[in-house]
């Protein structure tokens, strides 16, 4: 089953992971909410659309960033809707 850990902390475990551009999607119902802030950081990607972001908090360590999702995604990328996937030192294995 697809984990994403940080900090020695698993912050998202699923087995319903959609891959996209050699990144797990996890759902938003698999990630442990209590390690997830918000935040006001945004990229966009071509065909994707809009993607937004959240800061990891594990044990006071904070991880700006590494955590992203489409709200509302292009028609293409419609399958990752709200789902998490992870950079910045994230493993997911």
């Amino acid at each position: 089953m697809p984990t994403a850990t940080w900090n020695g902390t698993v912050i998202a475990q699923s087995d319903d992971t959609v891959i996209v551009e050699g990144n797990h999607y996890f759902p938003a119902d698999s990630i442990v909410a209590e390690y997830f802030e918000p935040s006001p950081t945004h990229s966009h990607c071509r065909w994707k659309g809009e993607a937004s972001y959240k800061t990891i908090v594990v044990d006071g360590k904070r991880n700006p960033d590494a955590a992203w999702y489409y709200p509302d995604p292009k028609p293409k990328a419609a399958e990752i809707k709200d789902r998490f996937a992870f950079w910045k030192g994230v493993t997911v294995a």
